[in-house]
């Protein structure tokens, strides 16, 4: 059986602990509304390799996006998908080319400073028409994604902005996740990166992710609409100035 939980470089512990910290950070980035993401992938970064982990945290994310979406279909902001299926399209296909002459300190360094606008001044998550606003949130999901991991926290503002309650924001900020990631795999895919390896560990992950949205949506049903919000902002606070520090570092300041 030892097929169940081979992954290159991986043991059977280390292989329990990651699917254990999907379904973790799942339920974190529900009943949060954001972190999940940036969590599982900070968690996975200290035992995979390099060459791998963004491809099979995409793959993971992608899964845990479909569950919620399933899980919580009801509360999705409809409207918004496909503008933003169409900005994210668009962004996939060009922000490659253009993007990838900037040093990856100037890109944390320009989303650290927005997420601090955009959570602070919420207002600015509203500008221009609903649908016109999430085209150009899609163009810049995946226009910076595969270069800084921050999408997740890019999208959050506006979906956050745009929601009625916490529970529209979560479930429309999962569904346009899974949008963002389906796109980044494509783009691995054209690219040729070959993660097969991982399929048993990226099942695994998606199947205890799945319960980790469940389980987060029963949760986010029991906490208070204000103690919600008050908790995603100082959330958001906290990763734009992790994104600062890091660009800092990365810029060779210290």
């Amino acid at each position: 059986m030892e097929f169940l939980y081979t992954a290159p470089d991986i043991g059977p512990w280390m292989f329990a602990g990651l699917c254990a910290a999907s379904f973790v950070t799942a339920f974190i980035g529900v009943v949060t509304g954001a972190a999940g993401g940036l969590i599982l992938l900070a968690t996975m970064a200290n035992v995979m390799r390099p060459d791998a982990l963004i491809a099979v945290h995409t793959v993971v994310q992608l899964g845990q996006g479909i569950s919620r979406t399933i899980v919580m279909w009801p509360h999705v902001m409809r409207e918004v998908l496909a503008p933003f299926t169409v900005g994210a399209a668009v962004g996939a296909a060009i922000g490659a080319q253009i993007f990838i002459a900037l040093p990856v300190w100037t890109l944390q360094l320009i989303l650290g400073v927005f997420i601090l606008f955009i959570t602070w001044v919420p207002r600015l998550g509203r500008f221009g028409g609903s649908r016109k606003r999430f085209v150009v949130v899609g163009f810049l999901a995946t226009f910076v994604g595969v270069f800084v991991s921050a999408t997740g926290t890019l999208v959050a503002p506006f979906t956050a902005a745009a929601a009625k309650d916490r529970r529209n924001h979560v479930a429309t900020h999962g569904t346009l996740m899974a949008i963002t990631h389906t796109l980044k795999m494509l783009a691995f895919g054209v690219a040729g990166l070959t993660i097969g390896a991982y399929v048993p560990l990226m099942a695994g992950m998606i199947v205890t992710g799945f319960a980790g949205n469940w389980a987060g949506f029963k949760a986010l049903n029991l906490v208070p609409e204000a103690r919600f919000w008050l908790v995603f902002q100082i959330i958001l606070t906290l990763l734009g100035l992790r994104l600062l520090w890091t660009a800092a570092r990365n810029a060779g300041l210290f």
